[in-house]
């Protein structure tokens, strides 16, 4: 489906910056219209009250006031209307005490009472404010009269007429008209300033582009098997979709995070934070093998994070070692032929020399040697599957020149189906490494204890061997090392570090010790037999 193509990046930064703009203008009227009533309140205010003060200390005004009637005689109105005329305002009037205009340029305010809304001028003192008038707003000033005894014998009015708010717009038009065309330019410049800054920084692309592609690579990530976690140059995790997060067991909100303060093995951060020489890097990850393959990420020469890739190797090592048990049965076969053709070339020489009864005594040995070892292996070893394993183990022990002895102090009852397929691995996995350590030696042997309490099967097994470096006694079991020739990429390094794992996961441990030799010590959790 086509995205439709909205506004471009430049004009909606165009639209804002007006909108920005409009927005700034209505707040400086608001402000300038604001100023010009508290300007013009200050300014006429001052105006009106001293004019109103020259008023109520006029002589003729403080002598004829006490006794004035309205419209009584001209002295008072002449008086007045020569202030008003003087100071500019627009209404001036005297009254007396009882609020009686007796005197105003304006006849229909005379006999009426006298405005006073908040003013204090009964108190005897001066004020100034805003009044409503008849329908129209005036700034009003109001004095006391008082008489040669300083007794207040009435009230001296001075008023201005309030601006509208249109007529204090319209003196402030130029000088707005010159703040918009500012603004305007000022906005429109900007913003295509700041749109060339972003689209560059944005590739060229406009926003519904760029939610498109964000869009997309969510759904790329999160659709892929594989895992893919994403490093900045701060070690921060950037991008991890579901697989990862599911093979790695990471929390919902480590994207962010600083792979440090993440709960994660060690040797896992090895992988993901350092350079990667050879591709497909092994790393264990609790029971599971995982392929990593680490790549940094350079933008116009610049080291900008790595992406790391992940892939569930466990399912493939499980079949390996399925083939690793089928070579071994094999290799165990090709041994037991190689030691039945021989005696059988033993027994052909016989008989043609005609030494019956030597054939005889030959054949009887060979079954009791094969019937000796199945007798020893099977009378301590009750688990059926160990007994073959260490059975078949013991062919292939002959062709490669080493004494595989089980100690005759070996017992194991009947255990569960899991805890039987735990110690075939583990003791297999441990048995061909002694083998390794000791082929080619002379006196080469290896020997195995089983012993079995209530509670734990432990297995001990020993060999002639050198020995394991004082320095790599726990090294040993850490993923990728290997005291072997071949490279950890190479699939080595992973024996121990499973098969310590795999005693972990049912509750017990696997330890290794020198003793004439390396002594490895796998202690299992004993289940409910089935």
């Amino acid at each position: 489906m086509t995205r439709r193509r909205g506004m471009s990046l430049a004009g909606q930064y165009l639209v804002l910056q007006l909108l920005i703009v409009l927005a700034v203008l209505v707040a400086v009227v608001a402000i300038s219209l604001a100023q010009s009533a508290a300007a013009f309140e200050r300014t006429e205010g001052r105006r009106a009250l001293s004019a109103a003060e020259a008023l109520g200390n006029n002589p003729a005004v403080r002598a004829l006031l006490p006794d004035a009637q309205p419209r009584g005689g001209a002295a008072l109105p002449a008086v007045a209307e020569s202030v008003r005329t003087v100071s500019g305002s627009s209404q001036v009037a005297l009254a007396r005490l009882d609020l009686t205009v007796v005197a105003a340029n304006d006849p229909g305010l005379v006999g009426n009472p006298l405005e006073l809304g908040a003013s204090r001028v009964m108190e005897g003192r001066a004020w100034t404010g805003v009044l409503g008038g008849s329908g129209t707003a005036v700034l009003s000033a109001h004095v006391p009269v008082l008489d040669d005894a300083g007794k207040m014998i009435g009230i001296a009015s001075v008023s201005r007429d309030y601006p509208s708010t249109l007529e204090r717009l319209g003196d402030a038009v130029p000088n707005l008209l010159t703040y918009l065309g500012v603004a305007s330019v000022l906005g429109v410049a900007g913003s295509l300033l700041l749109s060339r800054r972003v689209k560059r920084q944005t590739l060229g692309m406009e926003p519904s582009e760029i939610t498109g592609l964000v869009e997309n690579r969510e759904a790329m990530l999160h659709g892929l098997k594989e895992g893919v976690v994403a490093l900045d140059p701060h070690e921060r995790i950037t991008v991890a979709n579901d697989s990862a997060r599911k093979l790695l067991g990471l929390p919902p909100d480590c994207v962010g995070r600083r792979l440090g303060s993440l709960p994660l093995d060690p040797a896992l951060k090895a992988v993901l934070t350092r350079e990667q020489q050879d591709p497909d890097q092994l790393v264990l990850v609790g029971e599971r093998l995982v392929v990593a393959n680490r790549v940094p990420i350079r933008s116009r020469g610049r080291d900008i994070g790595s992406v790391t890739t992940l892939r569930d190797r466990t399912e493939l090592s499980s079949l390996e070692r399925e083939l690793g048990a089928t070579r071994t049965a094999t290799d165990t076969l090709r041994a037991q032929a190689h030691e039945f053709a021989n005696q059988l070339h033993v027994i052909s020489g016989l008989i043609q020399i005609g030494e019956y009864d030597s054939v005889v005594q030959f054949v009887n040995g060979a079954t009791v040697d094969r019937t000796r070892l199945n007798d020893e292996v099977t009378s301590r070893i009750h688990d059926p599957a160990l007994a073959a394993l260490l059975i078949a183990k013991s062919s292939l022990a002959t062709e490669r020149g080493v004494a595989l002895q089980l100690d005759p102090e070996s017992v194991l009852r009947p255990v569960s189906d899991d805890l039987s397929r735990d110690l075939t691995t583990v003791v297999g996995n441990l048995v061909d490494n002694a083998f390794d350590a000791v082929t080619g030696l002379p006196r080469a042997a290896v020997r195995v204890l089983v012993e079995d309490s209530p509670d734990h099967v432990t297995v001990t097994v020993r060999d002639t061997g050198a020995g394991v470096p004082a320095e790599a006694l726990e090294d040993i079991f850490r993923q990728g090392f290997s005291t072997k020739e071949a490279a950890p990429a190479d699939g080595r390094g992973f024996g121990l570090a499973l098969s310590r794992v795999v005693c972990r996961r049912s509750g017990g441990d696997l330890t290794v010790a020198n003793d004439n030799g390396a002594v490895f010590t796998a202690r299992f959790k004993r289940g409910t037999t089935q």
